[in-house]
């Protein structure tokens, strides 16, 4: 007799009112950027790099169950690492850029998560600083990652896809991730620890189950490259051609129980060549961009303060 086929699993988180848990976010990503220009030397987009780590505490404000998903309101608010890992420190803490970090704890974001993942009434992000605000976002969309999975759940072994469109601003109109994750099996996990020497395992913690997913993501380009201009560009008798490409590999561990993420890896590595001219074909601009990233997000268990 052939074996019964393993139980379909939703991921989607199962949460309640009250209910407070703590991720840490790192993201670093690095952009290197060749110009060459008729005009004089534009200042975006620039070489550029981010390396910021932030814990971020989430406070369940609110669920309306629809079915096995759920309308989920919560508020999140930002804690530096430095200040978590040794409060009794003497100076202000910094975020990752050497900035002060002017009581990051005091400002908040409160949103609402929709049961096909997406995000809704987001208020308070644009108050926060640059990395934070980056963090912010690469949080969301892992932590909402299940959304976008099968809605009658999925089993190990499953592969299905999904597209979305590319968020970010871009002079190449028609952006859009093509998506294929593949549930591979279940792992125990463990949530984090912070002490003062850093990331620990909890002792005599009882690791839980884990649905590991891998999801590769491919960007596709809709756009013709011999014209990929936006309407904003327009607006301002721009012209853009040319195109971009980009791939992420991303590996979630997901709670069985709870559908809480536990830990998240993911590496990007995106390409763009554009050429920005006006309308008639004078002061053309050549941007040749690539960009590269790494994010990690962990659940943390507790946050340990330092010793008096």
């Amino acid at each position: 007799m052939a074996a019964a086929p393993a139980a379909r699993a939703t991921l989607f988180p199962r949460l309640h009112a009250g209910q407070t848990f703590t991720y840490f976010v790192q993201y670093r990503t690095k952009k290197n950027v060749k110009t060459e220009s008729r005009v004089v030397t534009p200042t975006e987009p620039q070489d550029a790099e981010t390396d910021a780590q932030w814990l971020l505490r989430v406070d369940i404000l609110d669920v309306h169950p629809q079915g096995e998903r759920a309308v989920i309101h919560a508020r999140s608010q930002f804690q530096s690492v430095a200040s978590a890992m040794a409060r009794n420190n003497t100076g202000a803490p910094k975020t990752s850029s050497g900035s002060p970090a002017q009581n990051p704890e005091a400002k908040s974001v409160d949103f609402t998560i929709l049961p096909n993942g997406r995000v809704d009434a987001v208020t308070g992000l644009a108050d926060l600083f640059p990395d934070q605000r980056q963090v912010w976002q690469v949080w969301l969309r892992q932590f909402a990652i299940a959304g976008v999975f099968p809605r009658d759940g999925v089993r190990p072994g499953q592969s299905w896809k999904s597209s979305e469109p590319e968020q970010a601003p871009s002079p190449i109109v028609k952006l859009e991730w093509e998506k294929q994750a593949t549930y591979v099996r279940d792992e125990p996990c463990t949530a984090i620890q912070f002490s003062e020497t850093g990331i620990v395992t909890p002792k005599n913690s009882q690791p839980e189950s884990c649905a590991v997913v891998l999801t590769s993501a491919t960007l596709k380009q809709k756009s013709s490259p011999k014209d990929t201009t936006p309407g904003d560009f327009r607006l301002h008798d721009l012209r853009t051609t040319g195109n971009a490409t980009g791939k992420n590999e991303t590996i979630s561990y997901i709670s069985l129980q709870s559908g809480l993420i536990v830990r998240v890896t993911e590496d990007a590595r995106q390409f763009m060549d554009v050429v920005v001219a006006k309308t008639d074909a004078s002061n053309q601009i050549h941007y040749n961009v690539e960009a590269t990233g790494h994010t990690e997000v962990l659940l943390v268990a507790t946050v340990a303060a330092s010793k008096p």
